[in-house]
């Protein structure tokens, strides 16, 4: 198994020295395993360590849950790199079909103990009453609320010793008739005198709150009224898209996100605004489904964090996508933490910038695309 955990990579993620397609904790939730049944159910698995090294130690079969396309997109690439015969034996599914009577569990813990607490309540809905759940993480990323959490849900809680700054927390025996998930929240925002709402679960970035760059992006929003299309990258809870289109009649705008989360959350949220005819959205890697030189006009507030690393790479590569996806002359609007200073990047992979504002922790800046 360790050949094959160590030939994994991130593709199509971005890949670099410093991340890895597999961690310590990973493997440490595999050795835990003591015996696999015939079928291991994974949740949030990043680039295919738990569900390719559960089919080496011997599962039959594998369903996985994960919320990112582009996790789902890594872990396809490696299975049918590294072990094409195990095609058939691994199955990516929603969260429920995933757990339905699951006896074994595999997680990779999140960084949000809301996104525990949903997967937790999951796990005690649909899998087998006696399931074992063997959730592991980095130990800097561990706190005493996560075993709260999870005693919350489950009778047992066993917590194993440490390896290589790694634990792994083994639950059993979920309890009956526990309290729901407080997700999907919703909460109304106001912003330059417009109120709008936004519904959002656990794993969505920002949930259903206003994060403060966006909300500088919102309150600094040039006038769109010249333009009929809005390409929404990496929508989050969809906030950006609800605003614009609520202050621009007519402007219609496609959202996309590699998590399931975030555009189940945009949906709701377009939904609820009123904007369901106006506002499309789909689960995509960056801009993938685009032609290049076909929009006129992209917002973005990237990441800049890639899972629990701070890492460039994933808004270098957002801005890549939409430096392809531009036409001359279009216009990116996004808004970044100031200390990365992104504008030189900016002008490089786009082209001429514009600052329209900032404040000690965000810019908001206008870039037009050249092509020539």
């Amino acid at each position: 198994m360790s050949e094959l955990l160590d030939a994994l990579r991130r593709y199509p993620d971005v890949e670099a020295e410093n991340l890895h397609a597999v961690d310590a904790a990973e493997r440490l939730i595999l050795d835990t395993v003591h015996s696999w049944p015939g079928t291991v159910s994974v949740l949030n698995d990043h680039y295919g360590a738990l569900s390719l090294g559960a089919l080496a130690a011997g599962a039959e079969r594998v369903l996985v849950h994960t919320d990112s396309l582009t996790a789902q997109r890594a872990i396809t690439a490696n299975l049918q790199r590294l072990a094409p015969h195990w095609l058939e034996r691994l199955q990516l599914l929603d969260p429920g079909t995933a757990l339905r009577d699951a006896e074994l569990v595999l997680l990779n813990l999140p960084r949000g103990l809301d996104v525990l607490d949903e997967f937790a309540a999951l796990i005690a809905e649909h899998a087998h009453p006696e399931v074992v759940v063997h959730a592991g993480g980095r130990i800097k990323h561990l706190n005493r609320s996560m075993n709260q959490v999870l005693q919350a849900r489950f009778a047992r809680l066993d917590v194993s010793l440490a390896r290589q700054k790694s634990r792994v927390l083994t639950a059993r025996t979920p309890l009956p008739h526990q309290p729901v998930p407080s997700f999907p929240a919703q909460a109304t925002h106001t912003v330059n005198g417009r109120r709008f709402t936004l519904r959002a679960s656990a794993a969505t970035f920002g949930q259903a709150r206003l994060d403060p760059g966006t909300r500088l992006l919102l309150e600094h929003l040039p006038d769109l009224s010249g333009q009929d299309e809005l390409v929404d990258l990496a929508c989050g809870n969809g906030s950006i898209g609800i605003y614009a289109a609520l202050a621009t009649p007519g402007l219609r705008v496609a959202a996309s996100d590699h998590s399931a989360s975030a555009v189940a959350s945009t949906a709701a949220g377009a939904a609820l605004n009123g904007l369901g005819g106006r506002i499309s959205v789909v689960q995509d890697d960056g801009l993938s489904r685009l032609p290049a030189a076909s929009a006129h006009l992209i917002t973005l507030n990237p990441p800049f964090h890639m899972g629990n690393t701070v890492h460039a790479g994933i808004a270098l590569k957002l801005l890549d996508e939409a430096a392809r996806v531009l036409a001359d002359g279009g216009q990116l609007l996004c808004v970044y933490n100031s200390h990365l200073r992104y504008r030189g990047e900016i002008t490089r992979r786009i082209g001429p910038v514009r600052q329209l504002a900032r404040d000690s922790k965000f810019t908001v800046v206008q870039a037009t695309r050249q092509r020539h």
